[in-house]
This record gives structure tokens, C-alpha cells and sequence, in this order.
């Protein structure tokens, strides 16, 4: 029968054993290193990056940068040589309008305004004779008749007003000239794009307009 302290002896050095053998595989253990894994960029929804895109052309289409383009009737007898008489004397105003000379006002019918706008014109000018002055008598009475029509359309058809412009200018009154073709400019810039701008030839899209109405 073995002895009660040689049963304790081998037990201590049982446990020095372990505790040398712990130490050892402790020792030779590194450390586990923690990978870190990098920032993963958000993604972003197609929706969004096409609605950033669609801001940024919204804000492209107003302010400084934005140059309107300008449509004008002006008539062959009053309002035309007011624009030729800026040229001449070298007046500047904004080159933002397509002047087209017609022999008198009154012949500008509200679908030829409509039309301009259509066809990519962010705004119409219409501009003819004073009452007293006008070449055919009644032409002038007869385009303030007309433009009448026109707003009336527009405002229907849920355009801004400021978009379309009736003036009298005679042939004497270039300056005159020259600052209505400044502040037709600078309201334009304001209003951005025509809403009708781009419109499918031979079509007419009206902005937020109600569905066919069957009678």
C-alpha cells in the first residue's frame, strides 16, 4: 500500500507538469489577428441616381446659365425697323430673340404662338404699331384683339402668362426695343423652360391637362 505522501508528492508534480505544459502551448499560441473588413459603399438605388439627375437638369434650366429662346413677330412697318434701328446704332440687347418680320401684327394668330412654344420657344413677343400710326388703319386694334385670344388660351392651357408679351413700338423707339427685349429675358430666366418645349410635331402636349372629355 503506497503512502499517503507519496500519492501527494506525485499529484504536485502532476500539477507542475500541467501548469509548464499550459504555459508552453500559451506561449507558442499568437494572437489571433482581427481582420478588418472595409466600409462597403452604400449603394444607391437607380431611382435615386436618375432623380439627382432630373434635379440637377430642373436646376440647369433656370437661373444665369439658362438662356431662353425667344420668338418675335415684329411688324414690317413699326416694330421691325425699331430692331434694325438697335443694330444699327449698335445697341445691345440680349441676341435671345428669332426676330420674324410680318407685314402686320394683327395677322398673328394665337396658333402661331402656340405653335412657337410647341416647337422649342420659351417665350412669344408680338409686337407691332401704335393705334395712331398703324399702316393698315385697323391692323394694330386688330393684333391687341388677337393677343387678347392668345392669353386667354395660354392662361387655359395652364401656361404662365409671362411667357407671351404684346408691345407697340415704333420705328423711332429702338431703346424701347432694346429694353423690352431685356426684361422679356431676365422673366424668362425666371420661369425656366417652357413646359411645352420639346413637344412631338403635329402634337400639342398640354401640362396637366384633364383626360378627353366625351360629350
Amino acid at each position: 500500500m503506497p503512502s499517503k505522501g507519496k500519492t501527494s508528492d506525485k499529484k504536485a508534480a502532476k500539477s507542475k507538469k500541467a501548469s509548464k505544459s499550459g504555459a508552453k502551448t500559451s506561449a507558442t499560441k499568437a494572437p489571433k489577428k482581427t481582420a478588418v473588413k472595409p466600409a462597403r459603399p452604400k449603394a444607391t438605388k437607380p431611382g435615386a441616381a436618375k432623380a439627382g439627375a432630373a434635379g440637377k437638369s430642373a436646376k440647369a434650366g433656370k437661373g444665369r446659365d439658362f438662356e431662353p429662346r425667344i420668338v418675335a413677330f415684329a411688324c414690317n412697318w413699326c416694330s421691325y425697323p425699331a430692331a434694325d434701328a438697335a443694330g444699327i446704332s449698335k445697341m445691345q440687347y440680349p441676341p435671345n430673340a428669332r426676330v420674324i418680320r410680318v407685314m402686320c401684327a394683327g395677322r398673328i394668330h394665337p396658333a402661331f404662338v402656340l405653335r412657337a412654344l410647341e416647337l422649342g420657344a420659351d417665350g412669344v413677343l408680338v409686337s407691332g404699331c401704335h393705334f395712331a400710326d398703324c399702316h393698315y388703319l385697323f391692323g394694330a386694334k386688330r393684333a391687341a384683339e388677337q393677343f387678347e385670344k392668345t392669353a386667354e388660351l395660354v392662361r387655359i392651357l395652364g401656361i404662365e402668362s409671362e411667357r407671351v408679351r404684346f408691345e407697340q413700338i415704333s420705328a423711332a423707339e429702338a431703346p424701347r426695343f432694346v429694353k423690352v427685349m431685356h426684361d422679356f429675358v431676365v422673366d424668362l430666366k425666371r420661369l425656366g423652360r417652357s413646359p411645352l418645349a420639346g413637344a412631338a410635331e403635329g402634337e400639342l402636349v398640354v401640362p396637366d391637362a384633364m383626360g378627353d372629355e366625351t360629350t
